[in-house]
């Protein structure tokens, strides 16, 4: 199974500003989704939020891939950058189903994050999608 994860900061802070710092969480959540059989097809973090389309092992939940990716993301940001020690991500988080037919579509979509929200914020984003998939949805959980 093929899932597109999608969570924000806490409080949608830029915290991850650093194109550098960025790049190197993205390799490290790889290699974090890979110890645990949920290979990474693409993965893209921006300032304040990340993509990620990964394959689902049938033996993860969703709850514990999510799990895995915070809490191991949030250990490794600590750790390696002094500028973020109120670091958070969001208590929730956004899962789609990608079909196999649809994966391509949805890596090039995860890899162009910078250029797309140059004109989009991870909220506008977000409710798109919840929209195109036709989530109901209030906004009083959604943020935080």
């Amino acid at each position: 199974m093929l899932v597109h994860v999608i969570y924000s900061t806490k409080n949608r802070e830029p915290f991850l500003r650093d194109v550098r710092l960025r790049r190197d969480l993205e390799a490290y959540l790889a290699g974090s989704l890979q110890s645990i059989d949920c290979s990474a097809i693409a993965l893209r973090v921006v300032a304040d939020h990340l993509h990620v389309l990964c394959r689902l092992s049938r033996t993860v939940t969703i709850a514990k891939l999510i799990e895995t990716m915070k809490t191991e993301s949030s250990k490794w940001i600590k750790r390696h950058s002094r500028g973020t020690p109120a670091f958070r991500w969001q208590a929730g988080y956004a899962v789609f189903s990608v079909s196999a037919s649809n994966a391509g579509r949805v890596k090039r979509y995860i890899e162009n994050q910078d250029e797309h929200h140059r004109a989009k914020t991870f909220q506008d984003e977000l409710r798109a999608f919840f929209r195109r998939h036709q989530i109901e949805f209030d906004e009083r959980y959604v943020w935080d």
